[in-house]
């Protein structure tokens, strides 16, 4: 069973970090970076029992978007287990929430990422790089 809560202490920011930073390797994100973000977005772990397999970010709607952002991701060692599912629906149910528009960002290098994203209807809308990367992300719309 999937169990998903909110960063709330070192140990969650930590977890949250870790899932993030693997998976996101040419955006790694500070401890600080991690703290400034949770006061904007829900930011929130998932685990089956006590192993952590994955984390997510919903965030509302901003001056750059009217689409609410939400991102599931999950560790390689997890995927194709149902939890990628579990996780994007509680995150879909939040962003819902936020806004009638729905989008993700994702790595161009994570296809188990935009293959999911695709099967669950977002279409691509941009490829972008940020600044110094070489590696760009892709923009989906619900």
């Amino acid at each position: 069973m999937l169990r998903i809560v909110q960063i709330e202490d070192e140990a969650t920011l930590l977890d949250w970090q870790r899932v993030h930073n693997e998976i996101i390797p040419t955006a790694p994100l500070s401890v600080d970076e991690i703290r400034e973000r949770a006061t904007r977005n829900v930011l929130e772990v998932a685990y089956e029992g006590d192993v952590l397999v994955g984390c997510s970010t919903v965030r509302p709607p901003s001056e750059e978007t009217t689409a609410a952002v939400v991102i599931a991701r999950v560790l390689p060692a997890y995927r194709r287990r149902g939890f990628g599912t579990a996780l994007y629906e509680h995150c879909l149910r939040r962003g819902r929430e936020l806004a009638d528009e729905i989008e993700t960002h994702i790595l161009s290098s994570n296809t188990d990422g935009l293959r999911f994203a695709k099967a669950q209807g977002f279409v691509e809308v941009e490829t972008y790089l940020l600044p110094g990367d070489t590696i760009p992300f892709v923009e989906l719309r619900l």
